[in-house]
């Protein structure tokens, strides 16, 4: 009899324990609106652009850093991938004297409009972060 009681309360525990799981899981799923991103892309920038859809202007040709404008009218965005992590951490933190919204991979960035970028991780996957200011240019 004793078996069967500390069974039947290790099911309980048990269940509690799956019940707040699955709350605290609804919870989250409920605060975004969006799908999770997909893995984030790699490779060059003309692998990363055919993923993202577009067909690269190629701006910036050079060993450390690759530069493409892609997209258009208000859908233009610019693709850059790096020979470093720290080359695109010193892009990434140039870039942000001028303010915007930028799709960070590992060493890859992708710049333009919110709505573009925010878009584009639904392809590259990666992490959407945004510049606090614009510190005085226009």
């Amino acid at each position: 009899m004793g078996f069967r009681t500390g069974l039947g309360s290790g099911k309980r525990l048990v269940g509690i324990a799956v019940a707040g799981a699955l709350a605290v899981a609804g919870c989250t799923a409920g605060e975004r609106d969006r799908p999770p991103a997909p893995r984030t892309a790699t490779g060059t920038l003309e692998q990363l652009a055919r993923r993202a859809g577009c067909t690269p202007e190629v701006q910036t040709d050079a060993a450390d850093l690759r530069q493409a404008n892609c997209g258009t009218g208000k859908a233009r965005y610019v693709l850059a991938t790096f020979a470093t992590d720290r080359g695109r951490a010193e892009w990434l933190d140039a870039a942000d004297d001028y303010g915007g919204t930028y799709l960070v991979g590992r060493r890859w960035v992708a710049a333009g409009p919110e709505r573009v970028v925010t878009a584009l991780r639904d392809r590259l996957g990666g992490t959407v972060e945004r510049s606090s200011a614009h510190h005085g240019h226009h």
